[in-house]
């Protein structure tokens, strides 16, 4: 099926143009586009993590499907800041990828908070946990949250990722990080 690719800055720059026409297979999502995006062109995979990718109008997810003629734009953080972003996963989360989503020369410092299931819960033993949740309302939360801590101020980025599902003991559930040009604002 046919879709149309729109880039915008850094994005067009890394494509070398700012709109393709792509074929790619029935059924394909957004995460699919992403493999075939950057085998092509490599030098997205570094602001990949810091892009917003609207479908049709609409920020999408990972795991949002393309539908035929879809429209697929590539919106790179505006004013060298970044929109605050919320995530909710259903696997382990890449402590590194978050990190790599928030940082950038500019950014002299980067401040993690890392929530991990404990192995106790009032005294007795906890192998795992389950995290459950109407996926809507709580990224909804969370992105609110988000905003909250970057506070308005172009030059905080913000990310955070809150994993769903059974978690064992020792893995991460929540990954907070806040990235700035100063300590202070950090």
């Amino acid at each position: 099926m046919k879709i149309t690719l729109l880039a915008f800055a850094t994005a067009s720059e890394a494509l070398g143009c700012r709109e393709l026409d792509l074929e790619v297979p029935d059924h394909s999502r957004l995460e699919d586009l992403h493999q075939t995006l950057i085998a092509t062109y490599p030098d997205l995979i570094p602001l990949w993590p810091r892009l917003a990718v609207a479908i049709n109008g609409e920020i999408a997810k990972p795991e949002s499907p393309l539908p035929p003629d879809a429209e697929v734009a590539l919106l790179p953080p505006v004013s060298g800041g970044n929109s605050p972003r919320a995530e909710l996963v259903d696997g382990p989360i890449d402590i590194d990828s978050v990190l790599s989503g928030v940082t950038s020369t500019s950014c002299g410092a980067v401040v993690t908070f890392v929530g991990k299931v404990r192995d106790h819960h009032q005294s007795r033993p906890v192998r795992k946990i389950f995290y459950d949740a109407y996926r809507p309302m709580a990224l909804s939360a969370l992105q609110r949250i988000a905003n909250t801590l970057g506070g308005g101020a172009t030059e905080l980025r913000t990310q955070i990722v809150h994993r769903l599902g059974e978690i064992p003991t020792g893995e991460a559930s929540v990954v907070i990080t806040i990235a700035s040009p100063h300590r202070v604002a950090a």
